[in-house]
């Protein structure tokens, strides 16, 4: 009897974590635009127009997207001169998309629609809000990676740490552009 050694590639165990954590939050943003299409068919549901802010940032967030796959690119190709300023502009970014969606929620309060105003537009303070969460979180791992990148001395060329940040900054982008086209589809 031949026994043949099947060897499996085992995913690291950070992006496996990942995956499941990412699930998670998509499942969460699923629960919020259900939410909002059940309440939405209610009588007292106001529509308005988002802030036109929040299209400026989803090209600051797309952006943030093509530069850190070139930061990754760039690290994998040991240009390390290069991954130092992509993923510098890349945290740049995704602390310009946060201002962005802080001067949004702004411009929504001064139009009359706060926080704790019509539901509609609490809605969206907490979808973008906890959106804006998530991409924080990816601005800590991006000012990590930007530490780790100047410190002078390395320890370990691993990719895997890039990888991870990259694959969730990418996650927050496109969750971004879903929402954003169904807070507008959807008002």
């Amino acid at each position: 009897m031949h026994t043949m050694s099947i060897q499996r590639k085992k995913i690291h165990p950070h992006k496996y974590s990942l995956w499941i954590a990412m699930g998670s939050i998509t499942m969460m943003f699923i629960g919020f635009t259900s939410a909002y299409v059940v309440k939405r068919s209610q009588a007292n549901w106001l529509a308005f127009e988002l802030p036109h802010i929040f299209w400026l940032s989803t090209a600051v967030i797309l952006l943030s997207s093509v530069t850190i796959h070139l930061a990754l690119k760039n690290f994998k190709e040991r240009n390390m001169q290069r991954y130092k300023q992509l993923i510098t502009i890349t945290a740049v970014l995704g602390v310009v998309f946060a201002a962005c969606q802080w001067i949004g929620f702004s411009q929504l309060k001064s139009s009359g629609l706060p926080l704790n105003g019509p539901v509609s537009a609490s809605f969206i303070y907490v979808i973008v809000g906890v959106h804006m969460l998530h991409v924080l979180g990816g601005v800590v791992a991006l000012l990590v990676m930007f530490g780790r990148a100047y410190r002078t001395r390395v320890r370990t060329y691993s990719a895997v740490p890039i990888e991870v940040a990259a694959t969730y900054w990418h996650f927050v982008d496109v969750l971004w552009i879903y929402l954003l086209i169904f807070l507008s589809i959807a008002r």
